[in-house]
């Protein structure tokens, strides 16, 4: 072992020099400070009750159920690189530390915003250096990777590829939008969901009852109703949870049998009012959104409203939600109630004329009249099949009837009569409607549905068609 450290010493000293190899080598002979065994009474209770095993993690059931692909890759140590997502609180870091312990390897980590790449660069070559002399495979954890830029992110590469780390990546974005996509390639993604209420509540009653890391050692009584508000108010955080829950055990009075009472208006105080989770250039702001319209194209004007008044709540831009109710009556209401596109527009135009924060009831008034109108989105799906056919190379001629000013060439070198190119006017006929080809192919692409106007719609087109077969017969 001497002999290899020394040899070590040497290729250092001949390559990049002896301080670094000297720091290198020294680094053997310490422990890894990333996973203690035993917590520290300075540290917050969440961090002193965050998990070591599998069992112990909250929620995530549709990984790390048994039998699940992350918990067989885990358990098996055959995984390479992961990239997890989701909202703050929901187990990203706490779950690559588990990783770490239950797989036996060194556990580093960096962060996004605080992180550069001579800070990687030194991760690597420590986590080289304990895979050469002592065999030990490292895990690098990066939080907020999304924070690294492409040059960042690219350093990292080889080095995976290689094996010399085993990449794990924590993210509240969509790391398909803002991880670079070669990182995301050699990737396992996986994305973490807010923890159940019933499962937060477990974590606080084992918080409460565990004395070595937890609040054990103190004598509270906790009513059921206090917990479960703090649960249902953490928005499946558990580290907000516990961290409300740490703060009612040490502020609150002991009582006259000297218990520490966690009653439901202690609880209330101490996790106070819901924070929204709504990011405006990330996944939670397109997540609403989508709701929003969904709810709207799905006819559910209390859905809708919910969503509406999370996203004002949240800092929205009105202007942002006035122009999807826009596409909204267009493409989800259209011909069923054209009256739904002059609504949408009135209560744009209303926003801007009596700005926020009445702009917006216009906007409540518009998002339940789409809501409760009748739906068609033919007119949106025709133009698709129409688009379709143009981007497929299925490009028509103008019929030469209906073309401006050669149609006399047109009848002169082909032989045809001028009677046969001659436009037949529309006005000039009963009902303004004469069977006349605007399509060489005859195409269709417009199907009037049975909802709302658009029924009549349909009953005046299908009259229309039969004439044209007629004529044609």
């Amino acid at each position: 072992m001497i002999e290899s450290i020394n040899s070590f010493i040497r290729w250092r000293e001949g390559g990049r020099g002896g301080i670094v190899g000297a720091f290198i080598v020294s680094d053997l002979f310490s422990t890894p400070a990333a996973l203690p065994d035993k917590p520290t009474p300075e540290e917050p209770l969440a961090a002193r009750m965050r998990p070591r095993s599998l069992d112990e993690v909250a929620g995530q059931r549709h990984i790390l159920a048994e039998g699940k692909l992350l918990r067989r890759a885990i358990e098996s140590d055959r995984f390479t690189s992961l990239i997890f997502y989701g909202p703050p609180g929901t187990g990203k870091t706490t779950l690559a530390s588990v990783i770490a312990r239950t797989t036996g390897s060194r556990f580093e980590s960096l962060n996004g915003v605080e992180s550069n790449v001579a800070e990687i660069r030194a991760k690597i070559d420590q986590a080289r250096t304990w895979r050469e002399l002592r065999g030990e495979t490292t895990i690098l954890f990066i939080d907020e990777i999304h924070r690294f830029n492409k040059s960042q992110q690219d350093v990292l590469l080889p080095h995976i590829e290689r094996g010399v780390v085993r990449f794990i990546g924590a993210t509240t974005h969509n790391p398909y939008f803002h991880v670079n996509s070669p990182l995301v390639s050699r990737s396992q993604i996986f994305q973490l969901e807010p923890v159940p209420v019933e499962e937060v509540m477990g974590v606080l009653q084992r918080a409460l009852a565990d004395e070595e890391r937890g609040l054990g050692s103190y004598a509270i009584s906790a009513d059921p109703a206090g917990l479960r508000h703090l649960a249902e108010k953490s928005d499946g955080d558990v580290r907000k949870a516990l961290t409300a829950l740490e703060l009612a055990a040490l502020t609150t009075p002991e009582g006259d049998d000297g218990k520490v009472h966690l009653t439901l208006e202690v609880a209330e105080e101490s996790i106070q009012r819901k924070a929204i989770v709504y990011d405006m250039d990330g996944d939670a702001h397109y997540d609403t959104a989508s709701a929003f319209i969904k709810s709207i194209r799905g006819s559910d004007p209390d859905a809708a409203l919910y969503w509406l008044a999370k996203m004002i709540h949240a800092g929205e831009d009105p202007r942002f939600i006035s122009r999807r109710l826009v596409i909204a009556a267009s493409e989800d209401i259209g011909l069923a109630d054209s009256n739904a596109l002059r609504v949408a527009l009135d209560a744009h135009g209303a926003l801007e004329f009596v700005g926020m924060p009445e702009g917006r009831i216009p906007l409540a008034h518009a998002t339940v009249y789409l809501a409760t109108a009748p739906k068609s989105n033919t007119a949106y799906a025709a133009l698709g099949r129409a688009m379709a056919d143009v981007e497929n190379g299925r490009t028509l001629a103008v019929p030469p009837h209906l073309r401006t000013k050669t149609r006399k060439k047109i009848a002169a070198a082909s032989g045809e009569s001028d009677e046969a190119m001659r436009y037949l006017y529309s006005h000039d006929y009963q009902g303004a409607y004469v069977p006349q080809a605007y399509l060489p192919e005859g195409k269709t692409y417009y199907q009037p549905g049975e909802q709302g106007l658009e029924k009549r719609i349909k009953e005046r087109l299908d009259f229309w068609r039969r004439q044209m077969t007629d004529s044609k017969d």
